[in-house]
């Protein structure tokens, strides 16, 4: 602390220390021994001096940046009771430190509004390298693939062997759709692939589609075209025949019993017939929706009452669970009081009356989305996997004497309030659960 007080410029002690050279210099050129030693000896002392400050900045330096490689950006150099040279050197390690310090806060900014715009996208994003190490991804990508961790393709496995290969191998470039099974059911994916170079490392970049959707909607809107020719054609060909059946009834009330009786089997299967087509109309005419707001509670145990009074099934227990208790659904809920009552239905019907352990339950929540569930379960025999495939398909049933017509409306019900219809079969419980999701 004397030494700084003494000396407090650096340029001081230089100029000093030339000095004190010249004047060794001439000393020892004219032997002028009694000066030479102690202009020796203050020349040691300042060369002395000079190497501690320039030590002393090249620690300050080192300190730092070992500081900044720990993430540390917090410590200060003092500027206080230094000499000019070390106060200008302080100052200036301090103004990196904080130029430094800004540009990461900025860089890490910039990285959580990406990854917020990310997450916002409906479609998901998978960054990987040539190695399979997962080095950015979204929510949607880890909805769609139906995990909760992603660190590396491997993990795809436990999903499906397949779809761990084709993302491992897929190249820049190319596009991919691939369908696998999970908790959620059948899942169809598009993927499409570029590359970047990331950190000196080559990455591809994965973009994933849900095309269940799509291929829903346009399945249905193959479905409806098909039914309306249908129904159109039958109407036009069958109207006419019982018209005309009942027109010949009333005008030959004598004919004999054989002529009478088959007039009136025309008439009768015609009538018959007209109804069944009439049923299939109600699936293209599904009228548009007029979404309110309704507690879910109350919903459930008004259908749960009318569903128990239309069908009465002693050996079945229900049980309804909303949780929240405040739970509210914006949606028609003319519409979805068919889709339900449809499923509570079938559930019962499922079991049957011979079951003694009869169960169904209702269930309500909100996921990590926000959207809202209904899960309708029975405990009646599974339906087996070769017709869950096509329970939603319009005419086909497998109940004696069903039209085949009720889940086809249901879907398309929930199709025009924006939601969507899904069976669950969960082979651990036996359970049987169709799922409804509302936006």
């Amino acid at each position: 602390m004397q030494l700084k007080g003494l000396f407090p410029n650096f340029h001081f002690r230089i100029a000093v220390f030339v000095f004190l050279t010249i004047a060794g210099t001439c000393f020892a050129l004219q032997q002028e021994w009694v000066w030479f030693a102690p202009t020796l000896a203050a020349w040691l002392f300042f060369f002395r001096l000079v190497l501690l400050s320039d030590k002393r900045n090249a620690q300050k330096v080192a300190f730092m940046f070992d500081a900044i490689d720990n993430n540390d950006y917090t410590f200060r150099y003092a500027t206080r009771g230094c000499s000019s040279n070390d106060k200008l050197v302080s100052e200036s390690l301090n103004r990196i430190t904080r130029i430094l310090f800004q540009a990461k806060a900025d860089a890490a900014q910039k990285e959580k509004y990406y990854e917020l715009i990310m997450n916002c996208v409906n479609t998901g994003i998978i960054v990987l390298d040539d190695n399979g190490v997962i080095y950015q991804k979204n929510n949607e990508a880890l909805r769609l693939l139906g995990l909760t961790i992603f660190t590396n393709v491997r993990q795809l496995s436990r999903i499906d062997e397949n779809l761990e290969t084709t993302i491992r191998n897929i190249q820049p470039g190319d596009k991919h759709q691939i369908s696998f099974a999970n908790e959620r059911g059948n899942v169809h994916l598009s993927i499409r692939v570029s590359e970047m170079t990331l950190q000196d490392k080559h990455v591809r970049i994965l973009a994933i589609n849900d095309i269940n959707n799509e291929l829903d909607d346009k399945e249905i809107d193959s479905w409806i075209r098909l039914t309306r020719v249908l129904t159109h054609e039958i109407m036009n060909s069958i109207t006419p025949i019982t018209s005309l059946s009942d027109t010949l009834l009333s005008l030959h009330q004598s004919a004999d019993d054989e002529i009478r009786n088959g007039l009136e089997v025309i008439s009768t299967t015609g009538k018959s017939l007209i109804s069944f087509v009439e049923s299939y109309r109600k699936f293209t005419h599904i009228p548009t929706p007029e979404p309110t707001l309704f507690y879910v509670q109350k919903f459930a145990e008004r259908m749960v009452k009318l569903a128990c009074h239309h069908t009465n099934y002693p050996n079945i227990a229900i049980h309804i669970h909303v949780e929240p208790s405040d739970l509210i659904i914006y949606a028609d809920e003319k519409l979805i009081s068919q889709v339900v009552l449809n499923l509570l239905n079938n559930a019962m019907q499922a079991i049957g009356s011979e079951q003694t352990d009869g169960l169904i339950e209702v269930k309500a929540y909100c996921n990590k989305e926000e959207a809202v569930l209904i899960e309708i379960s029975n405990n009646g025999p599974m339906i087996p996997q070769a017709e869950a495939e096509h329970i939603f398909v319009p005419f086909f049933t497998t109940k004696e004497g069903g039209s085949g017509i009720g889940l086809s409306i249901s879907r398309q019900i929930m199709r025009v309030s924006g939601g969507s219809i899904a069976l669950k079969n969960t082979p651990n419980t036996k359970q049987t659960t169709f799922i409804l999701t509302f936006p």
